[in-house]
């Protein structure tokens, strides 16, 4: 398969394709001509990575979870601990997230959003305490 049919199958631009091809996460065959030349199990990696991203696993977890894919001596365990691990950001993100609405509505809540000058959201971005 060309870049274009692999692109198709798996979704991922011919972009994205190269660059996990320049990192190492696939390596396709090159013809005579230097086209490079993706296989089933080519495209298949491809899917895996591009499912693997959708779920926000970093290049260095999708490289972690390819090779134990690859390994069928690998116990589930060591799949089940990057998952975990990568679950763990999920919620440590998710509580920032939450902290940074949390102040965003103060912030918007404390603006009279009128035609005054004076503005909570722009002082406490600037480190001004509105009150001093």
């Amino acid at each position: 398969m060309k870049i274009s049919d692999v692109a198709g199958v798996t979704g991922l631009p011919a972009k994205t394709i190269r660059y996990y091809e320049d990192i190492g996460l696939v390596q396709p065959a090159r013809s005579m001509n230097g086209y490079r030349e993706f296989t089933d199990t080519d495209s298949h990696k491809l899917a895996f990575l591009a499912r693997a991203r959708a779920l926000g696993f970093t290049i260095e977890e999708c490289r972690t979870l390819l090779s134990l894919y690859g390994d069928r001596t690998r116990g589930s365990a060591e799949v089940k601990q990057v998952a975990l691990e990568h679950l763990e950001h999920i919620e440590r993100k998710i509580l920032e997230l939450q902290a940074m609405r949390a102040t965003l509505e103060d912030l918007v809540a404390r603006c009279h959003g009128d035609d005054r000058p004076e503005c909570p959201i722009l002082d406490e971005l600037a480190g001004q305490d509105p009150t001093g």
